[in-house]
């Protein structure tokens, strides 16, 4: 089964076009901006937009079969979290 998009530019989304694919809210995709736990995003001018590529990669971390699978990745809340020891030592 081929891509039919193969060999197609990468398609862009502005905040509202990109919550509404994920289902959320505009304002929890900012939400998750903020706090570093959504997708990648990138600042085109002073223009925020998402990549379909890394809207689809964020989405499929939370992806699981049952409510016992690990998954392969966690898809955290959009809220403020402690930050991660850097290489075994806190941060400064």
């Amino acid at each position: 089964m081929s891509d039919t998009n193969a060999g197609s530019p990468q398609r862009y989304l502005r905040t509202p076009e990109a919550a509404r694919h994920l289902s959320l809210s505009p304002r929890t995709l900012e939400k998750h901006r903020i706090y570093g736990t959504g997708p990648e995003y990138s600042k085109l001018g002073g223009r925020i937009v998402y990549a379909m590529d890394d809207l689809n990669a964020w989405a499929k971390l939370g992806k699981k079969k049952s409510t016992s699978d690990p998954g392969i990745g966690t898809v955290l809340p959009a809220k403020r979290h402690p930050p991660l020891p850097y290489a075994g030592k806190e941060r400064r």
